[in-house]
């Protein structure tokens, strides 16, 4: 497992393909990483699929209907845009037009993905396992998609 510097700031994920270790980054995005980490420990993510993965792009996932249309049942965010850049392995809040619609769904990249700059909230960096996100089912929508299994607070599993 990495080396999680601040296990509170920090989810590790299983997927259908393996773990993934995410650093969170609360100072850029507070309300987005409290979100993220309440709905971790409700176990809101666990069994939810990655509905769209575009190769070259990123994998959406954390949509309970599976249609890129579902959120959670907690009212939507307000944007926290930052200058944090759009990379391989940043994870970033997905959204419809409306800037402040961010609620649970969330996407990791696989490359570069400048266009998406002060776009949306960037609220994470894979730091291990993103050998695993590479490996994750690609379509849109995917068929017989991949998922999370579990999806955790890394200081609560401690």
């Amino acid at each position: 497992m990495a080396d999680i510097k601040d296990p509170e700031n920090a989810i590790v994920m299983e997927t259908t393909k393996g773990n993934v270790v995410i650093q969170l980054f609360p100072d850029a995005a507070p309300a987005h990483v409290a979100r993220i980490k309440e709905l971790a420990r409700e176990g809101f993510y666990d069994g939810i699929v990655f509905h769209r993965v575009i190769d070259g792009f990123m994998a959406q996932t954390g949509d309970p209907t599976g249609t890129g249309m579902g959120g959670s049942e907690k009212p939507d965010l307000k944007a926290e845009f930052s200058n944090l850049p759009h990379v391989r392995g940043t994870c970033s809040m997905a959204r419809s037009q409306n800037p402040n619609s961010a609620n649970s769904q969330f996407f990791i990249c696989f490359e570069e993905a400048p266009w998406l700059n002060k776009q949306y909230s960037v609220w994470g960096q894979v730091i291990e396992g993103m050998e695993n996100v590479d490996k994750i089912k690609r379509g849109e929508p995917v068929r017989d998609p991949d998922s999370i299994v579990s999806m955790r607070v890394a200081a609560d599993l401690a």
